[in-house]
């Protein structure tokens, strides 16, 4: 089946919006079609032949593609309209969803966000890779029955540079080792009881700061310790500290934020930063607080630093924190956790992180799909 918009006809790797005020409307439709699809998606895998969710989630596609065609966004349309065709042949019984199929629906909706949020911010979507998702989705939809399977698979290690496995789908969490009050130092064990503190306010935030040191202590092993580890675990407890100051309703739910909001929300790498400068011999820690929230191309805050000004502890925490944010922000569209969305993601903001430590970052992440496999 051909698309209503031929790829080759689209830009695909620089679109451009022709009215703002179109595309906003567009984005706040999209900010509703999402959690819908989402849910949808999750009923599909329970009941892969109930015609009427297939229907239901046909038609959440089906509006957003008429939602773009009509905000002028025509680079969404051939990309929807491969998700719409798959869920076509699965209306009328041809293929059946599978966890793969269900993964391509959600990680489609995620670079579609993706895509509209870089726009927002005037950013190029070339990390992304549109043109290959879209071809590949194209190719995906038209494919045989018998060679579906290995496409899909061979779709999403494309898309999020991960080949699908068992251990994919699981919802897992990663060890960490137990160390003793013995070996923590006075302040660490201060620290971890703040971050403990700051997880408790929300039950989305239960074994968050575990993951969390976790994973930037083992990405920091993988390069060799660049990072001085102490420094790092602190950095890992006390980064987010500042949202304490802040009304929860900013940082505990996900409505959208005030341009206000937004303002008083990026002050709180400042906060924690100013806490962890108040103890003597954190200031490694201090520096990495301040500027995790800093990007590759100076687009961060609160200093707008480039790659060479960021420190390394920072290029990790900014990692791991946006992991462990994308996987919360699944939980308050109701969803289950996917490491592979959060992965995609991850490797889609070559902007926005470091791509030496999100090469680290894979390794770990590879690590725990082997051990849980």
């Amino acid at each position: 089946m051909s698309s209503p918009i031929e790829i080759a006809s689209v830009d695909l790797i620089n679109p451009q919006v022709e009215d703002w005020n179109s595309f906003q409307d567009f984005r706040d439709a999209l900010a509703d079609h999402a959690p819908e699809i989402e849910t949808l998606v999750a009923k599909l895998k329970q009941a892969p032949e109930d015609r009427v969710i297939i229907t239901n989630l046909f038609r959440e596609f089906h509006n957003i593609k008429g939602d773009a065609g009509l905000c002028r966004l025509p680079f969404v349309i051939p990309i929807i309209h491969s998700a719409e065709t798959l869920l076509s042949r699965m209306r009328d019984g041809e293929i059946i969803c599978s966890d793969g199929l269900a993964e391509i629906f959600l990680l489609t909706l995620d670079r579609i966000e993706q895509a509209i949020d870089l726009l927002a911010e005037r950013q190029p979507l070339a990390p992304l890779g549109l043109l290959s998702l879209a071809n590949g989705l194209d190719s995906l939809s038209r494919q045989a029955v018998a060679e579906l399977d290995a496409a899909t698979i061979r779709l999403i290690e494309a898309v999020t540079g991960f080949k699908p496995g068992s251990a994919l789908n699981k919802d897992f969490s990663p060890s960490t080792q137990q160390r003793s009050s013995n070996e923590l130092h006075q302040d660490l064990v201060f620290f971890r009881e703040l971050a403990l503190q700051l997880e408790a306010r929300s039950p989305l935030f239960q074994g968050r700061t575990e993951r969390n040191l976790s994973y930037a202590l083992a990405t920091n092993k993988i390069a060799g310790n660049r990072v001085d580890p102490e420094q790092l675990e602190a950095a890992v407890y006390l980064h987010d500290i500042g949202m304490m100051f802040l009304p929860e309703s900013q940082w505990l739910k996900p409505e959208k934020l005030s341009d206000e909001a937004k303002v008083a929300l990026q002050r709180h790498p400042l906060w924690a930063a100013e806490i962890a400068n108040r103890f003597v011999g954190w200031q490694q820690a201090t520096q990495m607080i301040l500027q995790h929230h800093e990007t590759v191309i100076g687009s961060g805050y609160p200093n707008g630093l480039g790659e060479k000004d960021i420190c390394d502890g920072a290029k990790i925490l900014a990692i791991v924190d946006a992991f462990e944010a994308i996987l919360l922000k699944h939980s308050h569209r109701g969803q289950q956790k996917s490491t592979l969305r959060a992965i995609a993601e991850i490797n889609a903001g070559d902007r926005q992180f470091s791509a030496p430590w999100v090469k680290a970052f894979n390794q770990v992440i590879r690590n725990q799909i082997e051990t849980n496999a």
